[in-house]
């Protein structure tokens, strides 16, 4: 099986065969330490592959003007950018101007449909479980599924990402309304996640009947 080194090496070879220009300068200039590493610690993990992802990645932001994204992953379902920021370039070195144009280019390119994501290169480095995780989540969302997938996992993962968005304990009320799904079924499925320990049951003022379903923090994962 190929090494991250020599993948990585392939990777960047081939994006600079195929430009010319200041596009092959700014990858030559612009992949540095902090991108290699969100490669090795972030990207690898979770893909295996540098498929259909792009190293600083050209775009125009409201303006017209040329913009180089740390990395851009483009399939026929996903436009996804992705940068990866310094607390100094980013913080410290910003002045309003400059904070004010990084805000619009974003908006700019959410609104031409792509989707922005950061990541703050002191988790690259140090808490790269984090990112690959939240990177997975990202990924799943907006990525097909290669293969069928049980109905059962599907409504658990839906079921999660309901939890997420209510942000407070589910009621069994919330997934039938959200799932379309019987009182029985969707009490089930609750008890499945239960037992996966992605779920917490909650009890009422009597302490015997769960009313409740909180979730855990290793329910990110499945996503």
């Amino acid at each position: 099986m190929i090494g991250f080194e020599s993948a990585h090496e392939a990777f960047i070879q081939y994006h600079l065969k195929r430009r010319s220009g200041e596009r092959r300068g700014r990858l030559e200039r612009g992949h540095r330490e902090p991108e290699k590493t969100f490669c090795r610690n972030v990207w690898w993990p979770v893909s295996g592959n540098f498929d259909s992802l792009h190293p600083e990645y050209e775009v125009l932001d409201w303006r017209g003007l040329s913009y180089f994204c740390d990395f851009a992953y483009i399939t026929p379902y996903v436009k996804l950018i992705i940068e990866v920021k310094g607390f100094g370039p980013h913080v410290q070195d910003m002045d309003r101007n400059k904070y004010c144009n990084e805000l619009n280019r974003e908006t700019f390119l959410t609104v031409m449909g792509y989707q922005v994501i950061s990541f703050a290169y002191d988790d690259v480095a140090h808490r790269p479980e984090l990112c690959s995780t939240l990177l997975r989540m990202a990924l799943t969302r907006f990525s097909p599924v290669a293969s069928p997938v049980p109905k059962k996992s599907v409504a658990e993962r839906e079921i999660i990402r309901l939890a997420c968005m209510l942000a407070r304990p589910l009621r069994p009320i919330d997934v039938e309304s959200h799932l379309s799904m019987n009182h029985r079924t969707a009490v089930r499925t609750l008890h499945s996640l239960c037992e996966k320990k992605l779920l917490s049951p909650v009890t009422g003022e009597d302490g015997k009947r769960v009313v409740r379903y909180e979730l855990q923090q290793e329910a990110f994962q499945h996503i």
